[in-house]
């Protein structure tokens, strides 16, 4: 306080110094601390409520508890603490309950009065955060709060007279013990979930129980019930949920507007497990929309058969989403709508909600309406055979919708050519896909293949998304709202993070401008051909903040739209289903629509379906690095092509080229010599040799360890990358060919020689 009492100036304090006062106060402060410290009173106070409103907006600084602020992407002064760590001497590390940046979450080694409090892991407790000088953190305990009990998904060990649980989680960093009368007669390397018993003594392993014995791990099928049960993913409707579904499905389609002359395609995966879109196009014959086109988009009309506060639609708002695995499919909706009721499948009426658009030969939305409407689809095709045909190699399936097919991609031609004008983030990473033989078992994991069939499907879906999101905007004076999808612009920090980055590679980003995904996009045009591109796509990709959905429209940075929505998945997605019942309601289309009660209850959804996409994302990606680690445990010991995606102070992570596979090469195995990190370049140098390790960096690496119950993988070199070890101290980083730096959203050009 002392500091902010010379400050000789009056009137509003800078962006600076509020930044900098929150940053250095030893507690938490919010607007009155901050009004108090500045003098401010009056008209000021309203000043400073709009600047703190834009830092927090820009990322500059976050929201906490009680109403307080702390600097952007850094913990708080005062966090809930969840217990993740208990070693055999006592020493107890956690992580924050709430952490909504990219990355791990921080460790933090707690403390009581200046000892070591008596926590065990999964317990919880409000830390006053201390940053030591090192950039690590210290929580001294203010508060135990009370238990969430989580049981431990693992493996049965059996290690000399002692019975261990193997955590199936790679990120629980813990070990327990179990009693042998709490086994439950459970075998060794059996798949068990565990309880803890409690913080059990001071020191030693936590004792767990056996409640669960769910066989064998390395069955098929056993790497998704992993990720299931880890995030507590519901797998069984309930019996009144399962009866309204089988119910509703035989209900009449009702009073519609007769679609079923427009020849509607749906174009999905092969192996896609429901069918809720399909599109048509066809030339505007307006002389008004010179070389226009009128597109549609008819999406499986769910909220007809889901009614608000039903037992099916509590079912299906608690999953949020369906959850797709390698080896089955967890829905959202029961079978009987899912795969069925509310499937569109061809040569069969269908209830849809229609989005009908007339668009121009640029690809402006000119108008739209919705309608509830009765269509059948002409034909179910996968992107290959659409894709197949189109290039001029229709099959017998095919050919009878050529004159279709030209159609839709005429349409995308115009919605192509808005998209071009936008400039939207272009970035396209690989899906991976795990190819499994009848008995469940892996036969090959290949990155999927994307066709223009992908983009056109995407574009249409875009476009719907984009009128339905105006449509409820249009609305929002009469009460009606919605829930939309948000993606905020990256902050300030990540942005003067990803500078620092580029500048090592002597690729300039100029940050004294308005940001868009152009910028992006530049950098990532300019370094297409270098060999580092791969590294510099994923540093943009980390750059950017995370989806997600809330009841005020704010546009969406990645894809370069002032208004969007879901609406396309309301089979798979609940945000999707209460944007149809948003434009029911709106647009008095029938029953099904949004109910007061759930307009009142409308952010805490947005709330939740985020947390449930956050938590379908992770088990998706958990079980596919399952397989992943099944499929190349049988090579341990063989040499693959790998490349660095990350640089810690504790090594290296590399994934295998073409395949994926992410593990870990420890430091400790680099060799005997110091190694420096240098975290704006994101780079491990060695102290004498000049070995020097970085982003984007390929090398061939040895297989050591996969294990197929955590996913987790650990490789080693086969040997030093050539033209690094021997060279010297030297700090040479990837530069261009001949020396250049490349302009990037207004930069300088540097060249260096």
């Amino acid at each position: 306080m002392t500091r902010l009492n010379k400050r000789q100036t009056a009137g509003l304090p800078t962006r600076e110094e509020i930044v900098a006062f929150i940053k250095d106060s030893p507690v938490a402060v919010g607007k009155r601390e901050i009004a108090r410290a500045f003098g401010l009173s009056g008209a000021e106070k309203i000043g400073l409520k709009a600047i703190l409103k834009d830092l927090e907006v820009e990322g500059e600084i976050e929201r906490a508890a009680g109403r307080t602020f702390h600097v952007g992407g850094q913990l708080p002064k005062v966090a809930a603490i969840k217990i993740t760590k208990v070693t055999a001497d006592g020493d107890i590390f956690g992580e924050p309950e709430v952490w909504e940046h990219p990355g791990r979450p921080p460790t933090v080694k707690i403390m009581e009065r200046g000892r070591r409090a008596n926590l065990g892991v999964g317990d919880r407790c409000v830390a006053r955060i201390e940053t030591r000088g090192d950039g690590r953190f210290r929580g001294h305990m203010l508060k135990r709060l009370e238990r969430k009990v989580e049981n431990v998904l693992g493996v049965v060990r059996k290690a000399g007279r002692e019975w261990r649980l193997e955590v199936a989680d790679k990120r629980l960093r813990a070990e327990f013990i179990i009693p042998p009368d709490m086994l439950n007669e459970a075998e060794n390397g059996e798949l068990v979930l565990a309880e803890p018993m409690g913080r059990g003594r001071p020191l030693g392993l936590q004792p767990v129980k056996v409640i669960e014995r769910l066989g064998d791990p390395f069955a098929p099928k056993s790497f998704s019930l992993i990720a299931i049960h880890q995030k507590g993913i519901p797998t069984e409707f309930s019996d009144a949920a399962l009866a309204q579904a089988e119910a509703s499905s035989r209900q009449p389609l009702g009073a519609r507007e007769d679609l079923r002359h427009i020849p509607f395609l749906v174009i999905d995966p092969v192996d896609a497990r429901d069918h809720d879109d399909a599109i048509w196009a066809e030339p505007d014959d307006d002389p008004k929309n010179k070389d226009g086109w009128q597109l549609g988009v008819a999406i499986a009309d769910v909220s007809y058969f889901v009614q608000p506060g039903s037992a099916l639609d509590h079912d299906a708002r608690e999953r949020g989403n369906s959850v797709y695995f390698p080896d089955r499919v967890v829905p959202m909706l029961p079978h009987s709508l899912s795969s069925d009721a509310c499937s569109l499948t061809s040569d069969a009426d269908k209830a849809a909600l229609v989005c009908l658009m007339t668009v121009s030969a640029t690809g402006q939305i000119k108008s739209w309406r919705f309608t509830r409407a009765l269509i059948r689809c002409a034909a179910n095709l996968a992107y290959e055979q659409a894709q197949a045909a189109i290039d001029g190699h229709a099959d017998e399936h095919t050919a009878p919708h050529t004159k279709g097919l030209w159609n839709l991609w005429g349409g995308w031609g115009a919605l192509k050519a808005a998209r071009d004008i936008r400039e939207p983030l272009d970035l396209d990473l690989p899906e991976k896909r795990v190819i499994l033989d009848e008995r469940g078992r892996i036969v090959e994991i290949r990155v999927r293949e994307r066709f223009d069939a992908h983009r056109v499907i995407e574009d249409y879906m875009i476009a719907a998304n984009v009128a339905a999101a105006k449509e409820l905007e249009g609305h929002h004076a009469s009460g009606v709202t919605g829930v939309y999808r948000i993606h905020e612009p990256p902050t300030q920090e990540k942005l003067v993070s990803l500078k620092d980055y580029l500048e090592t590679l002597e690729v300039n980003l100029a940050l004294g401008q308005v940001v868009r995904p152009a910028v992006f996009n530049r950098i990532l045009e300019v370094t297409k051909e270098e060999p580092f591109a791969e590294q510099i796509a994923e540093q943009v990709l980390r750059t950017q903040t995370q989806a997600y959905y809330g009841t005020e429209s704010v546009g969406h940075f990645g894809l370069s739209l002032q208004s969007y929505a879901h609406f396309t998945s309301p089979i798979r997605r609940y945000a999707d289903l209460m944007v149809h019942r948003g434009l029911v309601r709106a647009l008095g289309l029938g029953e099904g629509g949004l109910t007061d009660e759930q307009v009142k209850h409308l952010a805490s959804t947005a709330e939740h379906i985020s947390m449930t996409e956050r938590r379908a994302m992770e088990a998706e990606r958990d079980t596919v690095d399952r397989y992943i680690a099944a499929y190349l445990s049988e090579r341990i010991g063989e040499v693959f092509p790998g490349r660095v995606t990350g640089v810690a102070k504790f090594g290296l992570f590399v994934t295998i080229e073409g395949l994926g596979g992410d593990g870990l090469i420890p430091i400790s195995t680099l060799g005997d010599e110091r190694f420096h990190f240098d975290e704006a370049s994101r780079r491990l140098e060695g102290g004498w040799s000049g070995a020097s390790f970085f982003l984007g960096q390929k090398m061939p690496i040895r297989l050591v360890e996969a294990n197929p119950v955590t996913g987790g993988m650990r490789f080693e070199l086969v040997e030093m990358p050539e033209g690094e070890a021997g060279a010297g101290p030297s700090r040479a980083r990837p530069r261009s060919p001949g020396g250049k730096a490349r302009r990037v959203g207004g930069g300088r050009v540097r060249r260096r020689v």
